[in-house]
């Protein structure tokens, strides 16, 4: 059966709504997904469906209220007062630009389970070069990603600003919870950085020579900006503006209307594009250049690489050079499309590119966490996503005492809970070793930024790897310890590359069933881990999710059409029974502690891993051999009640003989578990 025929089937399925017992569950709320339906069809179903099931579910009333262009549903976290909520929440990340559009973040999510209610929207702003997501060239929702389909079903949703509104409505009144990235840099030549040089950090370079790098180089270019304003005049004729540097600059003009007389209109995106490619070459000829983002000890030092093939030379013949740092560690990179926000200043002028901590830049502060607040208050958003979280640039570590400037991520997070109490921080870090990827250690930086979940690197190991198994362990052992909470981290859309290929040759089905029968730890998964295809070997780029956070059009990581789901059927069929026993169970489970039984072996010797949901009468079972069978597995168990049946397997056959577990006073008896397999028994009252 073709792709095709099984979208006529749904369509099927929909006109008989109600007697199709999955769509019925569904649209009665006894189910917060529909089961069986591919994401990938998902996104295929036509408009006037969706609109029709979620006028089933929500109610003509509310589904008319979620499509205001004003209104402002309720988030599902309404009356929490803290940020506990999100230790134990299920993520799922979307790359809005793999399904094209907003609307289609809907159609999706109607193929998530109640267990996994926290949508992670990667950046939704116009992005910079290559088309990057992370490089954000204005404060303007991306308009790539305004959807034809919905402005016809509601001719009132005319523009990207007011579909991204309805579309968080629409999830919170489904119960969703939604998240924003929270981004410490723009693109090099954003709109951001030309209408505000102040708040970025700039360099002159002549040739392969940084001849200038002053801490207040910013007003030069403030200068330099004023001049191209007098030789070219006003992006649209009519319009004036302060001659005076200190004037054109300040809040009483306003950034507004500084944008309007540098690029022209918001909705003329092309027009403003042509005018700021020329205010970049204006201030190119004169050697300007915002420093380029960093990362890794010791992130400053900067120095133009003088390599051949560190040259380029665009279209209009201009030369530009990479950066590289003079002594660079073994995590340093140099950013070239990016620039970070100059949110301190300076010792010596600058002289050696070291940083006064002590002399936070508050007024760039105040931008930074201003913008971010309001775009959570005008779309309502319930969390951040920090973006290169790991960044903590003291070469003494992690400060004594705890800082109001210290990062940009805990300044936001604490500036929005002032209104929305339960704004939640998912930190984007790694947990590495100390001085590796930052100065000091991770763990305490991640506690001095009031982070409340972070990332880890689970993703980046294959199940049942030594690596893997210490990992986790590891991370139990953060999860009762620190403040914030490590993730069981499934995939990334950073790991859906062809690099990461061998990750994902086996063990899924383990990933899934531990992210969501753990419910005291938090989980992170991207689109289209549903479906992925086994790659023994790379596939053709449309089928990774992160060569869609950018576009390139040529070499190896070009892409020359819309994202390909997998193929993988059995894999989605598979992962399909797991979240429905997870949807079934949740009512039971959401929340509760867990009592280990047999932890994840650090050393890499034992395989077979299990847990008790506290105050329920679950345990679940894992074989993290993804190679082998593991037989004669024993639980150590002392209970008065130890009457266990099984009620789950994620391999679906299971011998009538095994279903019920034989007890020895000591230990609960398995007599196989399969490569790879969970298990869900259930303890009965004699």
């Amino acid at each position: 059966m073709t792709l095709s025929d099984n979208l006529t089937t749904w369509l099927q399925r929909l006109d008989r709504s109600e007697t199709d017992a999955s769509i019925r569950a569904f649209v009665t709320g006894d189910r917060a997904f529909i089961a069986e339906l591919l994401p990938e069809l998902a996104v295929q179903l036509p408009g006037v469906r969706v609109m029709k099931l979620l006028r089933e579910r929500l109610g003509s009333e509310l589904l008319s209220a979620c499509l205001g262009s004003d209104y402002q549903q309720a988030s599902p976290l309404e009356g929490l007062t803290d940020t506990s909520w999100i230790r134990s929440a299920n993520l799922v990340g979307i790359n809005v630009r793999t399904i094209s559009h907003f609307w289609n973040v809907v159609k999706y999510s109607l193929t998530l389970p109640a267990s996994q209610s926290a949508i992670h929207l990667l950046p939704i702003w116009e992005p910079g070069v290559v088309a990057s997501l992370y490089g954000m060239s204005s404060r303007n929702i991306n308009p790539e990603f305004f959807s034809e389909e919905l402005a016809t079903l509601c001719p009132h949703l005319s523009t990207v600003e007011v579909q991204l509104r309805a579309v968080i409505n629409l999830l919170h009144a489904l119960g969703r919870t939604v998240g924003m990235d929270v981004i410490p840099h723009t693109d090099r030549y954003a709109e951001i950085v030309l209408a505000n040089p102040q708040h970025f950090e700039w360099l002159q370079r002549f040739e392969l020579e940084i001849v200038d790098h002053a801490a207040d180089l910013h007003l030069q270019v403030q200068d330099a900006t004023l001049e191209f304003l007098a030789e070219h005049g006003p992006a649209s004729a009519g319009l004036e503006w302060p001659a005076e540097r200190d004037d054109f600059y300040a809040d009483t003009f306003g950034e507004t209307r500084r944008n309007l007389v540098l690029f022209g209109e918001p909705s003329d995106q092309d027009g403003r594009n042509r005018r700021r490619g020329e205010l970049v070459n204006w201030l190119f000829n004169r050697g300007y250049e915002p420093v380029p983002a960093t990362m890794g000890p010791p992130y400053r030092g900067l120095e133009v690489d003088p390599r051949p093939e560190a040259r380029s030379v665009d279209h209009l013949g201009r030369i530009w050079c990479e950066y590289r740092i003079h002594k660079p560690q073994v995590m340093s990179r140099v950013f070239g499309p990016l620039t970070r926000y100059k949110f301190y200043e300076r010792l010596d002028d600058n002289a050696d590119w070291q940083i006064d901590f002590s002399q936070p830049r508050t007024a760039t502060w105040s931008y930074f966490q201003e913008f971010y607040a309001r775009v959570q208050r005008e779309y309502q958003f319930d969390f951040m996503r920090g973006d290169m979280s790991h960044v903590q640039m003291r070469p003494k570590g992690v400060p004594t005492k705890k800082e109001d400037y210290y990062d940009p991520h805990q300044m936001v997070g604490k500036y929005i809970r002032q209104t929305v109490p339960y704004f939640a921080y998912f930190a984007e870090t790694f947990l590495v070793a100390p001085d590796i990827m930052a100065y000091g250690d991770e763990l305490d930086h991640l506690e001095m930024s009031d982070a409340d979940a972070t990332l880890g690197d689970l993703q980046s190991v294959p199940v049942g790897d030594w690596e893997f198994m210490r990992h986790f362990r590891w991370y139990l052992d953060l999860l009762a310890t620190r403040r914030f909470a490590p993730s069981f981290t499934i995939m990334t859309g950073d790991k859906d590359d062809p690099r990461f290929d061998k990750f994902y040759l086996d063990g899924n089905e383990a990933r899934l069933f531990i992210a969501l029968f753990l419910p005291d730890m938090p989980s992170y998964m991207a689109l289209g881990f549903e479906q992925r295809d086994p790659h023994p070997e790379p596939v053709a780029n449309e089928y990774y999710t992160k060569l869609y956070v950018f576009l390139i059009d040529q070499g190896s990581k070009a892409v020359t059409g819309p994202y390909q789901w997998g193929d993988n059927l059995d894999l989605f069929a598979r992962l399909h029974r797991i979240r429905l026993q997870a949807d079934q169970l949740w009512p039971e489970t959401e929340g509760r502690s867990v009592r280990w039984l047999i932890y994840p072996n650090p050393a890499g010797t034992h395989f077979v891993i299990a847990w008790e949901i506290v105050d329920t009468p679950y345990l679940c079972v894992v074989n993290l051999d993804t190679q082998k069978v593991r037989k004669n597995v024993k639980i150590p168990l002392v209970a008065e009640s130890p009457n266990y049946r099984l009620i789950f397997s994620t391999h679906k056959m299971v011998a009538r003989r095994h279903r019920k577990l034989p007890w020895n006073g000591l230990h609960l008896q398995i007599t196989q578990l399969k490569a790879g397999e969970g298990r869900i028994y259930r303890r009965d009252e004699d």
